[in-house]
């Protein structure tokens, strides 16, 4: 346990009623859930880029006021210019909006808004976003299947927005459990959004001088359509233990500048760093 007594916390969506939006939030990102049928119409908008991530595909992209759409037919990430959209869906699919920045949202629109009425004070602001260099102001469509592994890491797909990075891990059948990788943050938050198959997330809180404030290590139990927020500090990884398909997306907020440098983020030129002018 942490002097604030900041923790990780494991997140539902709520996916009970058809077409509604479920959101979450960590300090510096908000991670909203839609499911929606053929011709569901959704809006949502950002001052900031934003990150679709589209585990089903289908579906028309629209800025509000545009004359021309956008078609996804394929899963994949979208990366999205700052402004307001509506995106409807071509079948039965899920949308995930990723974003550090939500001015349609209100507090009463996202579960668990009342965990950050006090800052933590360890987490790193997002800062200036970095710059796009390459089709500034254009819908980016990035079919997953055409997103590379890097030669250094085989397991995962990394990507980028101006704010924000994500992890794409998939697999089948379970994790090779004695190949975990756990590790903890100095001044981040993580969320691992579970999307698709069965997790067991494994959190370890480091122990301070009060043993009165020492915690039992954790092994949460978590499916399709939930959210593992994990502050800084907490050891942590995610194991796979289902024995089909597993679809985890990991969520951080500025990007992450130490996977640039090991040049594992696929779209990492298209962006200027602001901390490098």
């Amino acid at each position: 346990m942490v002097e604030n007594d900041r923790v990780a916390r494991l997140h539902s969506f709520d996916t009970s009623v058809p077409d509604r939006a479920s959101a979450i939030r960590a300090q510096n990102f908000i991670v909203q859930q839609i499911s929606g049928h053929d011709g569901h119409d959704v809006r949502f908008a950002s001052s900031e880029e934003i990150i679709l991530i589209l585990p089903d595909a289908g579906g028309m992209l629209k800025r509000e006021g545009a004359d021309r759409s956008d078609r996804i037919d394929e899963r994949g990430v979208v990366i999205v210019p700052p402004g307001t959209y509506h995106f409807s869906f071509t079948g039965s699919a899920r949308l995930f909006v990723l974003a550090t920045d939500r001015p349609d949202l209100r507090d009463h629109d996202i579960a668990n808004a009342e965990t950050y009425r006090v800052p933590d004070e360890r987490v790193a602001p997002v800062g200036a976003p970095f710059v796009r260099i390459a089709g500034a102001g254009e819908v980016q469509i990035l079919p997953i299947a055409s997103v590379p592994h890097p030669a250094t890491n085989p397991r995962l797909k990394f990507l980028q927005s101006a704010t924000m990075s994500i992890n794409w891990v998939e697999y089948a059948a379970p994790r090779d459990r004695t190949s975990l990788s756990p590790h903890a943050h100095d001044d981040l938050e993580q969320g691992s959004l579970a999307i698709d198959g069965d997790f067991v997330h494994h959190l370890r809180t480091p122990w301070g001088k009060n043993a009165d404030l020492w915690r039992d290590d954790v092994h949460a139990d978590a499916g399709p359509s939930s959210l593992l927020i994990v502050p800084p500090s907490i050891i942590h990884t995610t194991e796979g233990v289902g024995t089909d398909h597993h679809l985890l997306i990991d969520v951080f907020a500025p990007p992450r500048r130490d996977f640039i440098a090991k040049d594992w983020m696929f779209n990492a030129g298209d962006y200027r760093d602001p901390l490098a002018d």
